[in-house]
């Protein structure tokens, strides 16, 4: 079966099995909303298709660990691997099953295996009658460290004191199926960038990093599209404004760049009610960023230590709030004990970041930066020379508009993160879009609102000499209008919210399309067009 084949029939299986299966804690039957929240209200669901499985049952599960978040204490733990299972599976799929009731912050979460970084998660904001969660991911590609014992480390730290009550209990599991790999995309090593060094076995033919980018903590960054340079007056600032860039160099030299996702937690743009039941695209499972690092293949495979390092730009100097942890995954020529090539390309377009304040009864702060990286090599495999060219472009255009005290506080975004990747006679090219667009008013009777919408959408194709182009396009799009009264007690709060989601999924197999609404904590439409 050719490569391109078996992606399609992989594309099929994920739409066919999205479109039957739907998303867990999907409402069955909507209902009237009330008139405004009260104490309890849906659990969390998001309109995003479920992790495809084969049709059969699993071969074997097991926990990995299970836990009660009181405090920062980590969870430690021991995995194994599963009896009688093999050590080549199909699909391997993580489930997290959390609950939580009472009153609590969103808090960030990680879950480790042998320091390889798994999942990384939020939480959800509980009723003060409880609720329950799930998150679920396919951990396939991470194979090579489930196939030996490793220590397990999970964090999701919280408070818990007479104010914050919120005892966030989690269990989480893995299901495995066995039989080869459904595609092509398995790497056969992953090594854990604990540390800036990285030594790579010398036979390498690909190799691609992860990093698990993440603005949060409660300060500045975790609102990092809202800060604005020094000079102006305003809650949070950076002298570079609001533009984040994620970079990956080797040996000191640029060797990829992304433009972070703009997460928006479930307490974010201060405004709980807007999350409540629907989450913001990827507060559940944030999905790592990937850089293509195969051009630098030929300088890694000397059997010498490197320096790979991982930085946020326009972060000021000493504010925490980024995490960055960050996988490498690599490809082997097994018939090769050292492949060999050279870096043959590197030209990068000088970064242009523009932020212009502009003074007023309503302040303005207008942002453009842009940024392009190219970098090309090859390398002599047993197969041939494969030559491996690699161009991304990013960029952020965004309008930040705001009153004196911040009573009203509004962003239009758009961030680009164009990639291009050319391996002898395949090339794929991947435009990725992210929005934003909100506002917040602080209003008579201390009358909080926040309307906001926000996109993730992302357009691939793949080309292949002589082939049909092959075409995936993802399109998320989220929106929210919650209102609630300010420094009262819970119960005084009388908030009213809407919110709503729409998932589409297109690719050579099919479609999944998936809408959901909510009012005050109510599911009232649950529309599936595919």
């Amino acid at each position: 079966m050719s490569p391109r084949h078996a992606m399609r029939m992989l594309v099929s299986a994920a739409l066919v099995l999205a479109a039957l299966l739907g998303t867990p804690h999907a409402s069955a039957a909507p209902h009237e909303p009330p008139a405004e929240f009260g104490t309890d209200w849906h659990d969390p669901v998001t309109a995003a298709p479920p992790v495809p499985r084969p049709a059969a049952a699993p071969t074997c599960e097991m926990t990995l660990a299970r836990a009660q978040f009181r405090d920062f204490t980590p969870y430690k733990g021991t995995y194994t691997p599963p009896e009688g299972c093999g050590d080549r599976w199909n699909t391997v799929v993580l489930r997290l099953d959390g609950s939580v009731k009472g009153r609590q912050y969103d808090r960030l979460g990680h879950l480790a295996l042998g320091g390889v970084e798994i999942l990384r998660t939020s939480t959800p904001q509980p009723s003060p009658d409880g609720i329950t969660w799930s998150v679920e991911k396919d951990i396939t590609r991470y194979g090579d460290t489930l196939r030996r014992p490793q220590p397990v480390e999970m964090l999701i730290g919280n408070v818990v004191d007479d104010t914050h009550t919120g005892v966030i209990d989690v269990t989480v599991t893995l299901s495995f199926y066995a039989g080869p790999p459904a595609a092509t995309g398995v790497p056969d090593r992953v090594i854990p960038l604990t540390n800036p060094t990285l030594t790579t076995p010398r036979n390498s033919e690909r190799i691609l990093a992860e990093v698990y980018a993440t603005g949060s903590g409660g300060g500045c960054e975790e609102y990092w599209y809202l800060t604005v340079p020094d000079a102006a007056p305003y809650s949070c600032t950076a002298a570079g404004g609001p533009h984040r860039e994620v970079r990956v160099s080797v040996d000191g030299r640029l060797a990829g760049i992304a433009a972070p996702f703009p997460t928006v937690w479930t307490g974010g743009w201060s405004n709980p009610f807007l999350w409540y039941v629907i989450p913001g695209p990827r507060a559940f499972d944030v999905k790592p960023l990937l850089y293509d690092l195969t051009p630098f293949a030929a300088l890694l495979n000397d059997g010498r230590p490197h320096r790979v390092e991982v930085t946020v730009t326009g972060v000021p100097a000493g504010r925490p709030g980024w995490s960055t942890p960050t996988n490498v995954l690599l490809w082997q020529d097994e018939a090769r004990r050292v492949v060999t090539g050279a870096l043959t390309r590197h030209e990068e377009r000088a970064p242009v970041n523009s932020p212009v304040y502009t003074p007023g009864t309503e302040h303005r702060l207008d942002t453009r930066a842009t940024h392009r990286l190219t970098v090309a090599g090859h390398l002599d495999t047993s197969h041939g020379r494969v030559t491996t060219t690699v161009t991304r472009t990013v960029s952020h255009t965004s309008a930040h508009r705001w009153t004196d005290g911040e009573t009203r506080d509004a962003l239009t975004a758009t961030w680009r993160d164009d990639e291009t990747v050319a391996r002898n006679r395949t090339t794929t090219r991947t435009t990725r879009a992210y929005t934003m667009d909100g506002e917040t008013t602080l209003g008579t009777g201390d009358r909080l609102r926040t309307v906001l919408r926000l996109g993730d959408r992302a357009d691939t194709v793949t080309l292949r000499q002589g082939h049909r182009p092959v075409r995936t396009r993802l399109d998320d799009r989220y929106a929210g209008d919650a209102t609630y009264t300010t420094g009262v007690p819970r119960d005084q709060r009388h908030a009213v919210g809407t919110s709503s989601e729409r998932y589409r999924l297109y690719g050579p197999g099919g479609c999944y399309d998936r809408s959901l609404r909510t009012a005050q904590g109510t599911v009232t439409e649950d529309r599936r067009r595919c």
